[in-house]
């Protein structure tokens, strides 16, 4: 099968970037020829403000760019990742025009919320869904800060929606949790359009012999990830070493707070390459995952079952899912330093349970987030858009 998988790349490296390599990758070694079709966000800090605004609601320069690559490689499908803000709608038409099957992920709730987060001041915000225009988002200035930038978001919601962009030009979304795709149905979206596939990852390559040394988190520091929670929780934990493996624009003033509170046993060890990272998960005892936002899936957990390795997690979106309490790790309410504390110290203290939530961890991964599970997903879904698209098309 000939595929085009796209992708507008973030300018700091996230989960999406992770499953867009990850998915490209499998589709090669299954013998699948990929076409990819990039842009880089970080082209956007030299574009002129106004260019940038047209070309978020729709780019002339991608639909062109895309039309000719569509005519000049003919692929049997056409796979969107993020497409905010380079690429724009604008992509679809392009596809519809070649007779290409369309697929679109749902990575984020960007559709939705123009801060793609369903998230404002640490808090769940549920105030744009279902809205049209989402002028919530505009009045308090969800994206970056700005009402400006924000109207230019929610003008793309706006205008896609009226033109029935998402019904009309995309065959089928998907999503990595049931959790995910409920709020995309509770939104409006067509639930027989949506089908819910686990997020992939590069596998770990080395094994390390688990030895149980320390609890370990990983992510970017930024606010929406509740690293700040997991800090105050260990003001109440003595003796328990956390080790951090991320970077993001917290870490200046986690650094000075752990340092001002004597925390010790809390390490900084930056962002690792996969083979670090192995070497880590190998060892630690379990991990944390105290995120204050409606997370769509979270890849370092199921890298962390892949390694044997139970999770904290907060009781929150598509984690109070994807990790079941006392079977694969436990969960604590969201936000609450002291709960995540008495977890953490629990665990800490049975070894032997969470030892075998580890296991089952592992037995969890095989069935539900292995590469071959999502790529008998994924090859379902490309066949189905294809039946969608040839239905469509005279």
């Amino acid at each position: 099968m000939r595929i085009l998988l796209a992708h507008n790349r973030y300018q700091n490296l996230g989960g999406e970037d992770t499953v867009f390599d990850s998915e490209a990758s499998l589709l090669e070694q299954h013998g699948h020829t990929v076409i990819k079709f990039l842009e880089d966000n970080r082209r956007i800090r030299n574009m002129n403000p106004f260019l940038l605004a047209t070309n978020t609601i729709w780019s002339r320069f991608s639909y062109k760019k895309l039309a000719r690559v569509l005519m000049e490689t003919k692929p049997d499908i056409a796979h969107f990742h993020n497409i905010f803000p380079l690429f724009s709608p604008s992509v679809y038409s392009a596809c519809r025009e070649n007779k290409v099957p369309v697929i679109q992920e749902l990575q984020n709730y960007r559709l939705l919320c123009p801060a793609a987060t369903l998230l404002r001041n640490d808090h769940i915000c549920e105030d744009c869904l279902g809205k049209t225009p989402p002028w919530p988002g505009i009045l308090h200035a969800c994206y970056r800060n700005s009402r400006a930038q924000t109207t230019i978001v929610a003008a793309m919601i706006t205008i896609h929606r009226c033109l029935q962009t998402w019904k009309n030009k995309v065959d089928l979304f998907i999503t990595p949790s049931a959790f995910t795709r409920g709020k995309f149905i509770e939104a409006g979206f067509l639930p027989q359009k949506i089908i819910v596939c686990p997020n992939l990852f590069q596998p770990f390559s080395k094994e390390v012999k688990k030895k149980n040394q320390f609890v370990f988190f990983i992510g970017r520091l930024a606010s929406e990830k509740g690293f700040a929670i997991a800090l105050r929780a260990w003001q109440y934990l003595d003796g328990i070493p956390l080790k951090v493996v991320g970077d993001g624009p917290l870490l200046p003033e986690m650094q000075r707070w752990v340092q001002a509170q004597k925390l010790a046993q809390v390490e900084f060890l930056g962002w690792m390459d996969r083979q670090e990272l192995a070497g880590c998960f190998a060892q630690a005892r379990f991990l944390i995952y105290p995120s204050l936002y409606y997370e769509t899936f979270g890849i370092s957990i199921s890298e962390a079952y892949s390694c044997g390795v139970p999770v904290i997690a907060s009781r929150l979106g598509a984690l109070a899912e994807i990790v079941e309490d006392g079977r694969t790790g436990l969960l604590f309410q969201a936000g609450d330093a002291k709960d995540l504390a008495s977890k953490v110290q629990w665990a800490w203290n049975h070894p032997k349970e969470m030892e075998e939530m580890g296991r089952e961890a592992r037995r969890v991964y095989e069935i539900k987030f292995s590469d071959e599970r999502h790529y008998s997903i994924l090859m379902s879904a490309y066949e189905t858009s294809i039946r969608l698209n040839a239905a469509r098309t005279p």
